[in-house]
């Protein structure tokens, strides 16, 4: 869920489930994120110049979130920046959601 409009330059997040990974021999990391009907991808990459970059830590825990019955939240600075994830467990309205 958007808590904050990310037009109005202000810090924001997403609230879903990672639905696919993607590990490359470089180390790279792609992760597809499911959240209000679309899917985002997201990435760690060793060149930071990647758009959506995200930190490798961050990266990393929604990868091993696949597959798994975890929601989690994204929180992004107002830069589009992620900052930290909040895990939990996801519950049976959350699941019907993502099905």
């Amino acid at each position: 869920m958007m808590f904050l409009n990310k037009a109005d330059n202000m810090s924001y997040s997403l609230f879903g489930k990672v639905i696919g990974v993607r590990k490359f021999a470089n180390g790279d990391i792609e992760v597809d994120f499911h959240h209000e009907d679309e899917v985002s991808e997201y990435g760690y990459s060793s060149d930071s110049n990647r758009l959506s970059n995200f930190p490798k830590e961050l990266a990393e825990t929604l990868a091993s979130t696949l597959a798994s019955d975890i929601c989690m939240e994204i929180y992004f600075s107002d830069d589009g920046i992620p900052t930290h994830i909040k895990l939990e467990e996801c519950g049976d309205d959350e699941d019907d959601e993502f099905e």
